[in-house]
């Protein structure tokens, strides 16, 4: 495998997950339900006071379709740097999948989440633009990428393992 290219990779998964995060919530995108559920639950909590409450659980539908589209997704995209890096086995293409995944979780927490979402007022909620502490609950979005963040990395590296060991 080529590490060169991994770096790259990287890098450019890094930047196309920061683009899609400040494209979804941009307007009003960030009052979705997909959206909102990504919030801790003191600011769902206090935004829903004031707003029309939606269902924010992992069952809901309209999570779910998020989930899911994200999923196949990052399929692709990591099908796609699978290839570019040389991955030719299932193995191969598992564990750089799996690794960019931890890697883009790791950046979403540590940059995005304790960086971006806590300090800047597009990401703050209608109603909510008071809760500071709130919004820097670091522990919050740990718990989230270890689990289920762990988890649902898990499923785009099997599809591209399997996916890699049937095309090479």
């Amino acid at each position: 495998m080529n590490v060169p290219v991994i770096l790259i990779e990287m890098v450019v998964f890094a930047a196309l997950f920061t683009a899609i995060i400040l494209f979804m919530y941009r307007g009003d995108g960030k009052y979705s339900a997909g959206a909102i559920h990504n919030y801790p639950p003191d600011i769902q909590e206090e935004y829903f006071k004031t707003h029309g409450r939606v269902v924010v659980s992992y069952r809901s539908k309209k999570v779910l379709l998020t989930k899911g589209f994200g999923l196949l997704f990052f399929t692709a995209v990591l099908l796609g740097c699978a290839l570019l890096a040389g991955a030719s086995t299932f193995r191969q293409g598992f564990w750089l999948a799996f690794g960019l995944m931890v890697w883009i979780g790791a950046y979403d927490t540590f940059f995005l989440d304790w960086v971006l979402f806590a300090n800047l007022p597009m990401f703050r909620l209608e109603g909510t633009e008071h809760m500071d502490r709130a919004y820097h609950q670091k522990w919050f979005h740990v718990k989230g990428m270890l689990f289920p963040g762990i988890v649902f990395a898990l499923i785009p590296a099997l599809l591209v393992g399997l996916l890699v060991s049937v095309i090479r």
